[in-house]
């Protein structure tokens, strides 16, 4: 099978989320979104020992309509939510929520990683939702390290995560709202790899750290998100240093995607509608105890 080809090669652009500097290659001015993906940032902060965790992080926000996924890199990160969800995500391990009709959550750092080495490193992917399911309950799934499908290449140097939809007779621990293929990988200095995406899906790749290249196009540095044509093919790594990298790969929902902040819908009016339903409290209340 063929190389798919690189479409686009996007950096990680520097920008400012309410005081807290993150890395985002996805959303651009050149590329929007990747349907369903629509924004991915990169995030590694250190946090005061000063101060209580709780009063750290970023404190309760709603979400509707789209599944916020965050990939713990270093460090720890604890989820609340208005539904009653109470979770420490630690390194290597993935807190996959579906927003739904609406609900209110936190990310903090855990007490102990204030107390401790203070870094916390992060990946979060926001995967938009089909209008069908924009409305269902919220949903909260944690997946520790042992419920992951883990791959290895064929020399052993490349082991992948299956994080959701199925690969090699192997199926993902968590549901999801439209057909994805989601994998989270390390691979060693001199590691190859060579992943066959579904037909008819948009895929992508971000390299978390390290160096490599990518059959039948070259280079491939930190920090930059590599998005592919849609032509049948399969995607190549070479490593030739230790590396971290996330592939995703969705069918397209093809749907007019609308989106204010934390609501992602698709019209105006149900943007309105969500807006209004967090005002009136109906997302739930979230206190951090």
């Amino acid at each position: 099978m063929k190389n798919k080809a690189v479409k686009y090669l996007l950096p990680s652009i520097t920008i400012d989320m309410g005081g807290f500097p993150v890395k985002q290659p996805l959303p651009t001015q050149k590329v929007q979104q990747l349907d369903p993906f629509l924004l991915l940032h990169h995030a590694r902060t250190k946090y005061s020992d000063r101060r209580p965790a709780k009063q750290q992080g970023v404190g309760p926000h709603p979400h509707r309509g789209f599944s916020p996924v965050t990939f713990v890199v270093e460090g720890a990160v604890h989820h609340r939510d208005s539904w009653g969800h109470d979770q420490v995500a630690k390194a290597g391990e993935v807190q996959w929520m579906h927003a739904g009709a609406g609900l209110v959550h936190s990310e903090r750092p855990s007490q102990e990683l204030v107390e401790g080495s203070r870094w916390q490193e992060i990946i979060q992917l926001w995967i938009n939702s089909p209008a069908a399911n924009k409305m269902l309950p919220p949903s909260y799934h944690y997946l520790s390290k042992e419920i992951m499908p883990l791959l290895s290449s064929t020399d052993g140097l490349v082991k992948s995560k299956l994080i959701a939809g199925a690969y090699k007779e192997q199926q993902g621990p968590v549901p999801t709202q439209s057909d994805l293929l989601v994998l989270w990988g390390q691979g060693q200095t001199g590691g190859m790899e060579q992943f066959q995406i579904p037909s008819g899906y948009n895929s992508m790749l971000y390299l978390i750290k390290g160096s490599g290249s990518i059959g039948g196009y070259g280079l491939l540095e930190a920090e930059h998100l590599a998005i592919f044509d849609q032509a049948e093919g399969e995607v190549s790594l070479n490593f030739t240093q230790e590396s971290q990298f996330l592939l995703l790969a969705g069918r397209p929902l093809n749907e007019k995607v609308t989106q204010s902040g934390p609501f992602v819908m698709n019209t105006q009016t149900e943007v309105l509608e969500a807006m209004r339903d967090y005002q009136m409290g109906k997302m739930g209340v979230l206190v951090e105890e």
